[in-house]
């Protein structure tokens, strides 16, 4: 269980983790005639979950079994989907052929860890399929040469909601999980679709990509930048340091990242999370860089007793103070101090709840960064 507040948090199963149960009851009933359910399955770090089976079709020269993914408290697009999974005999492969069924997506980008043109099922679950089925074949004194196809049901659906379009994953979701376990709330998925997002952009020869922290500000990038590709885009979230130290150890020639005042002011602060409850403004030094500009003592009291950043900006306007421009500079120095020199350049660009953009830093303004 995780925690937040006093609520405890349930953890849940990765669509790998529901897709070797499936499969394990499948190929146990290819070779005994019986599905066990439950079925037991060992996660990469040795835990041993118990999987109910949802459904169940043997037939002469296949098996099918499928489960009900629950991702516990983790508000997850897969929570609920019916992951299924239909083994068949193939004397023509020397262990598993992978293919994508119904819902799951296909690779058509370079850059991720499973080949163009392969199902996109990935490689921790690929390994916890072949180990069970591979422990089954040899309790039964049979080698291990099946076909094991993976379905998620209303997948392709689904999928418009995750980062698979971006990627180049047509068709469906991926099968995915590193540990088995979805962790409330956990961060590492988020983060880990943004660095292969940053990895499809690199292998297909991109120079320039664009990432957001939310949709309004995804809108202004997309109207500033109208003919960038789809895969150019990175829905960077609250994770700006997830992105920015990616990038650092794999650079792309340009970044511009577009974000809504508050979070950039957290960035510009040195922030690397932007979420409202991993970070929060530091308005008695917002009201340091307003005094600097000139800003009334009315205007700097309200500052340090502030709750939202877009109201300090409103009042700033009506002195003729545009902090949006100063904010956008500040968090354009933040994140080339996380790139620590690496050949990115970064472009920012601030914006309000409605996409009025409120402060522009492009790119060209780091040379004179420099040399100031």
């Amino acid at each position: 269980m995780a925690e937040t507040g006093q609520k405890k948090l349930r953890t849940g199963w990765t669509t790998g983790a529901c897709a070797t149960a499936a499969a394990k009851a499948a190929y146990a009933a290819l070779l005994s005639g019986e599905f066990p359910d439950p079925v037991t399955i060992m996660l990469p770090r040795g835990e041993e979950p118990a999987f109910a089976l949802a459904f169940e079709k043997l037939e002469e020269n296949a098996a099918t079994a499928a489960i009900i993914k629950d991702a516990g408290d983790d508000p997850d697009v897969t929570h609920g989907a019916c992951i299924q999974v239909t083994v068949r005999p193939n004397a023509q492969v020397n262990g598993i052929c992978f293919l994508a069924g119904a819902g799951v997506g296909t690779v058509t980008k370079p850059g991720l860890p499973i080949p163009v043109g392969e199902p996109a099922i990935n490689p921790v679950p690929r390994q916890m399929i072949t180990s069970e089925l591979q422990k089954l074949a040899d309790a039964h004194g049979v080698p291990l040469a099946l076909d094991v196809e993976i379905s998620i049901q209303n997948g392709e659906e689904l999928a418009q909601k995750t980062m698979n379009p971006r990627l180049g994953i047509v068709g469906g979701l991926s099968v995915l999980g590193t540990t088995g376990i979805v962790r409330p709330f956990s961060c590492a998925a988020w983060i880990a679709s943004i660095h292969r997002g940053v990895d499809v952009a690199r292998a297909t020869g991109l120079t320039h990509v664009a990432a957001a922290t939310g949709a309004t500000s995804e809108d202004v990038l997309r109207a500033y930048y109208p003919d960038l590709p789809e895969q150019a885009y990175l829905d960077m979230g609250d994770f700006a340091g997830g992105l920015l130290k990616y990038l650092r150890a794999h650079p792309v020639p340009k970044l511009t990242i577009s974000g809504g005042i508050a979070k950039l002011t957290k960035l510009a602060q040195g922030a690397m999370d932007l979420h409202s409850a991993r970070s929060a403004v530091d308005f008695a030094a917002l009201a340091d860089v307003l005094q600097q500009a000139g800003a009334s003592d009315t205007l700097l009291k309200e500052t340090r007793e502030a709750k939202l950043v877009s109201y300090v900006a409103q009042q700033a306007a009506k002195e003729g103070l545009q902090i949006g421009e100063t904010i956008a500079l500040s968090a354009q120095k933040a994140a080339l101090n996380i790139l620590r020199r690496a050949p990115v350049s970064v472009e920012i660009i601030v914006v309000d709840r409605q996409g009025l953009v409120l402060g522009h830093a492009p790119t060209d303004e780091i040379v004179q960064l420099e040399q100031s």
